[in-house]
C-alpha cells in the first residue's frame, strides 16, 4: 500500500472546519478529480454513509464508491473507497456483505486538532493500493507522483474552502 499523509493549519476552529467537511455537498468543491458526490442510501453523513463519487481524470469518469468506516465528531472522518457495483443504482438496503465484496482501493482520513487562537491543525492521510502488475510496478512511480499532487492540491483547496466558509482568509498567519 502507498501512503501519503500532509498536515496544515487552516483559519478556523475545529468545529467549522469538521461542519465544512462533514457535508457531502461540499466535497466536489475541495477533493481533486471528483465531479459529483451522492449519496447511496439513507445515510448522507456519519458512520456507514455511503457515496458514489464521478470521477472527473482526464478522458477517463469511472464512479467509485466512498464509505465512512471511521467518525468521530470534530475529530476525524475516515473513508474507505471502494469499486462501484456494475449496475449503477443502488438498493436502499444493500445486502449483508455487500461492500466487503467489493476490492478496497484505499483509504482517505482527515484528523482535525485544535491549534488555539481560533485555528486548526487538517491532516489528511491516504492510504491506496499498489500495483501488483509488472506494468503496474514500472509505472507504480508515476501513480505515486499523481496521487501525492492530488492528496496536496485537496488539502490546499480544503483549507481554502474553510477559510472561505468560515469568514477568514489569514494571509498573516499567527506564528
Amino acid at each position: 500500500m502507498g501512503h501519503i499523509k500532509y498536515a496544515g493549519d487552516v483559519g478556523a476552529p475545529v468545529e467549522v472546519a469538521f461542519a465544512y467537511t462533514d457535508n457531502h455537498l461540499f466535497v466536489p468543491d475541495w477533493l481533486f478529480g471528483i465531479g459529483a458526490f451522492e449519496p447511496v442510501g439513507e445515510l448522507e453523513n456519519g458512520p456507514g454513509a455511503r457515496y458514489a463519487a464521478a470521477l472527473q481524470l482526464g478522458l477517463w469518469h469511472p464512479t467509485i464508491e466512498w464509505e465512512i468506516t471511521e467518525y468521530r465528531r470534530n475529530a476525524v472522518i475516515g473513508y474507505t473507497v471502494r469499486r462501484r457495483r456494475q449496475r449503477k443504482t443502488a438498493p436502499a438496503h444493500p445486502e449483508p456483505g455487500d461492500t466487503a465484496q467489493r476490492p478496497v482501493l484505499g483509504t482517505v482520513t482527515v484528523r482535525f486538532d485544535p491549534l488555539g487562537y481560533g485555528r486548526s491543525v487538517l491532516t489528511t492521510e491516504v492510504e491506496y493500493d499498489e500495483a501488483r502488475s509488472l506494468p503496474g510496478r514500472l509505472g507504480a512511480g508515476m501513480v505515486a507522483a499523481a496521487v501525492d499532487s492530488a492528496v496536496r492540491r485537496s488539502k490546499s483547496q480544503l483549507r481554502r474552502e474553510i477559510e472561505g466558509f468560515h469568514g477568514t482568509d489569514l494571509v498573516g498567519r499567527i506564528a
